[in-house]
């Protein structure tokens, strides 16, 4: 293959990879995806290929559904053991971030609801939010019709919209508060500042600490509150199992405020909050370290600025 070629997939892997991510929602998944894609268009008779775009993007996109089709990942998606995972603001993998349609497919809330689409559903979705496709081009690429790709895109709103729980968006600075003051309850054990930080439809979901089996779900203000202050209660076991003491830092994570727990510089974890009006509508704990490797290497390149909390 010549370096034209090579160059030319080389322009489209980032718009590639930001694709099979939100598809996937695995960072590692969507790389593996390019690369499979990269060896196909190495194959591929590529004097045949009239726009290497359109065809890169169909070979990714169905890459990507057939492995959400797999039986593993059938299995993975009922049994609800894996949360999308969080990539550390300005990761070229979040991709185009232009609009609030573009930003909001990326978050980790709407990650974990497209988790629960059909997977062509999804795809429509994604191509038509994220990356502005026409339904003429998603039926293309997707192998359906027109009007199918705008019933799956129609289905797919409807059900981001109703179980979202964030608002318009909140500007860094006011987020940061938010989330600055919702850490320092939390680990100075405020439980009832918890509970009036949090929207009467609160929900949050944790792997936790990377430990359980199944997702944990909780879906009142109290039993949030409850969790909250348990999971930031700091114990030497807990400081046995992080490797040390932890500082923790608010950083935005998947355009949203995060606590990011780290010791000696490596991350152990991340809480992603949604926020609405002021309050905090979702939490979204992350602590399996395989879906904190992308994280953890953006972090050596970041310069968060002192801790919230320095020792934890």
């Amino acid at each position: 293959m010549d370096s034209a070629a090579i160059d030319r997939f080389e322009a489209s892997r980032s718009r590639l990879a930001s694709l099979a991510y939100r598809l996937l929602g695995s960072a590692g998944d969507a790389e593996d995806a390019v690369q499979d894609a990269f060896l196909r268009w190495q194959a591929a008779d590529r004097d045949r290929i009239e726009v290497p775009e359109a065809w890169l993007t169909k070979v990714v996109t169905n890459l990507c559904l057939d492995q959400l089709r797999s039986a593993h990942a059938r299995y993975e998606r009922a049994a609800g053991d894996l949360l999308p995972e969080p990539l550390l603001q300005g990761d070229p993998m979040l991709g185009p971030a232009d609009t609030f349609e573009q930003r909001e497919s990326v978050s980790l809330a709407v990650l974990t609801v497209m988790q629960r689409l059909a997977p062509v559903e999804r795809a429509a979705y994604v191509l038509r939010e994220a990356f502005a496709y026409p339904h003429a081009e998603i039926a293309g690429i997707l192998d359906i019709s027109e009007s199918a790709s705008q019933q799956h895109v129609h289905r797919a709103r409807r059900r981001v919209a109703a179980e979202r729980r964030g608002g318009p968006e909140t500007d860094p600075a006011s987020a940061k508060r938010v989330a600055e003051e919702f850490l320092i309850a939390a680990t100075s054990g405020r439980v009832d500042q918890l509970v009036a930080m949090l929207t009467a439809d609160a929900t949050a979901v944790s792997d936790g600490a990377g430990l359980a089996k199944r997702l944990l779900r909780l879906t009142s203000r109290e039993q949030i509150a409850a969790g909250v202050r348990a999971g930031f209660r700091s114990t030497p076991a807990k400081r046995r199992l992080a490797g040390g003491i932890s500082a923790l830092h608010i950083a935005q994570v998947n355009g949203a405020p995060a606590v990011v727990a780290v010791v000696d510089g490596r991350v152990k974890g991340a809480v992603v909050l949604e926020l609405r009006d002021g309050k905090v509508a979702g939490l979204c704990g992350v602590a399996a370290p395989d879906r904190l490797a992308r994280l953890d290497t953006a972090w050596q390149r970041y310069e968060p600025g002192e801790p919230v909390v320095a020792e934890w």
